[in-house]
């Protein structure tokens, strides 16, 4: 159990965020990520659909690379099919709602704290519950932003096309005088220094990737799961492109040997 890998899923490379974030919090642990990149965005899709790919990730992480712990890296997974994945599959399965919910509330100073995300994630209502949990009193303001991942896929990470989008989700919630920012999709680390510009310096800007691969460390070892990996990872897609592996070489900082493709209908 203890050599296995930890596999990690997105509807894209906003995973990739979380990744960087585990391979920083458990750097011997090998890791096997997944990219839904031929059904992205998830956000727009009904929950039936969102439950159905997951488990169909789920199924190939662990039956091919047969890996020791889940970490569902997309937030609209999250949001609709943790629960049902937890209660289907017997390994450790980790989201990031419940950590990201976490690191705003130890953020913020006023309890007026922004999420954005796509819109699966928002109209679930998901960060709201998971932030009321921990601080009753907050004042919760959710914004869908619904073209922040095409941005991100295409490259568009700043100028001119990039600030005007996000200027325009971003100012009802500056309205309301919030002091910290949740980005609700892994995506969105990507654009969060035009975030943060557009923002202002007032406004704390927190992803969830960080206490997620906390989170996950403490859970290996609350389950008993040895941390003892090799400290190289996989990564695949179900749609390859050019642009995938650019776009992740240059986020994670590093050349990546190999992308995989996996038809994944067939899990």
């Amino acid at each position: 159990m203890k050599h296995r890998p930890i596999g990690i899923f997105d509807s894209g490379l906003g995973g990739l965020t979380v990744v960087k974030a585990i391979q920083k919090e458990l750097p011997q642990e090998r890791l096997v990520y997944f990219g839904d990149t031929a059904r992205i965005p998830y956000g727009t899709k009904s929950p039936d659909t969102i439950i159905r790919y997951s488990r169909q990730i789920i199924r190939f992480l662990l039956y091919r690379e047969k890996v020791k712990a889940v970490v569902v890296a997309c937030n609209t997974s999250s949001a609709w099919a943790l629960a049902s994945m937890r209660r289907e599959f017997k390994v450790p399965i980790l989201g990031v709602i419940e950590p990201g919910a976490y690191a705003a509330v130890e953020a913020t100073r006023n309890g007026r704290i922004g999420v954005i995300g796509t819109e699966g994630t928002i109209y679930s209502g998901a960060y709201l519950k998971a932030i009321h949990q921990l601080m009753p009193k907050a004042k919760v303001f959710s914004r869908p932003c619904p073209l922040f991942v095409p941005l991100v896929e295409e490259g568009k990470l700043r100028g001119l096309v990039a600030e005007a989008v996000i200027r325009e989700y971003l100012k009802p919630l500056l309205k309301e005088k919030i002091d910290t920012l949740l980005l609700g999709c892994t995506h969105y680390p990507l654009l969060k220094n035009t975030i943060g510009r557009i923002a202002g310096e007032k406004v704390k800007i927190v992803d969830s990737a960080d206490e997620t691969a906390r989170t996950l460390h403490r859970n290996l070892e609350t389950y008993g799961v040895e941390l003892s990996g090799r400290g190289n990872g996989k990564y695949y897609v179900s749609d390859l492109s050019r642009k995938f592996k650019e776009h992740a070489q240059r986020f994670l900082g590093r050349e990546i040997s190999r992308v995989e493709k996996v038809f994944i209908e067939k899990y």
